[in-house]
């Protein structure tokens, strides 16, 4: 999506946000770099000026792209977040990159506009994930035994059909546990995404789209999830975020 070109100054993309007119913001972008809107009288994208076509994501980048981000949040009532890295030409391009896409962008901020984005993340926390589902699945305790016993040497395709079996367990766990967690949680959500668990000890992930006066509710409605768990799980609710999972922007450049 970015354009590259021999031009000494590009502007680099944060986010877009329904505007009429040009705007200076109080905080500062990548690399300290005064943060402005440019807009094309309907619609407004939020850069600052950059003296590079190409950014390495290090972490002082991306720290500097939250932290506007985040400025942007307690100001805006809706805004599209755009993917790192993405860099303009210059004022003219990114006006006409506004014009061109007016239609999805407006509507896509229409859709965000009074919301923001919670996470929340359930993780077992057990020392062997193995042996939790062992204990508590009599199948595949028994599936163990059989195949893991000491009065036999398990074979390659033992090994595989106990991984598989396991793995069965864990993906209905998983289901299981996100079905009664939505259910409690959809009555304050306008939309709830699963992204993919990162590891397996990760049983959901999942990210909600809430309206900014029903933080509070939200908050009460993990407590209430949390409800369904024993001991052995931990939960990690995080928030607001700007709408990143709820955002899809194929621009026409």
């Amino acid at each position: 999506m970015a354009a590259h070109t021999a031009a000494k100054r590009g502007r680099y993309l944060y986010a877009i946000v329904p505007a009429t007119g040009k705007r200076h913001h109080g905080f500062a972008g990548i690399d300290g770099a005064p943060v402005y809107t440019i807009s094309n009288g309907r619609v407004a994208a939020v850069v600052s000026d950059i003296p590079y076509q190409k950014i390495r994501p290090e972490r002082r980048h991306l720290a500097a792209q939250q932290a506007v981000l985040k400025g942007l949040l307690s100001q805006a009532d809706a805004l599209l977040p755009m993917a790192f890295g993405i860099i303009a030409v210059g004022a003219k391009e990114v006006q006409e990159i506004l014009t061109r896409n007016h239609d999805p962008l407006a509507k896509q901020l229409q859709r965000v506009a009074g919301k923001v984005e919670m996470g929340l993340r359930v993780s077992l926390d057990v020392p062997n994930i193995f042996e939790y589902f062992v204990n508590t699945h009599p199948e595949l305790r028994a599936a163990r035994d059989r195949f893991l016993g000491s009065k036999r040497n398990p074979s390659h395709d033992d090994k595989i059909e106990l991984g598989r079996l396991f793995d069965r367990f864990l993906q209905e766990d998983r289901e299981a546990y996100t079905e009664g967690v939505e259910e409690i949680l959809s009555p304050v959500c306008f939309e709830i995404k699963r992204n993919k668990c990162r590891h397996e000890g990760e049983v959901m992930s999942l990210a909600c789209l809430v309206g900014r006066d029903a933080q509070d509710r939200f908050e009460a409605g993990v407590f209430e999830a949390a409800k369904l768990f024993d001991n052995n799980f931990s939960f990690d609710y995080n928030g607001p975020w700007a709408p990143h999972n709820f955002v899809e922007l194929n621009l026409e450049l």
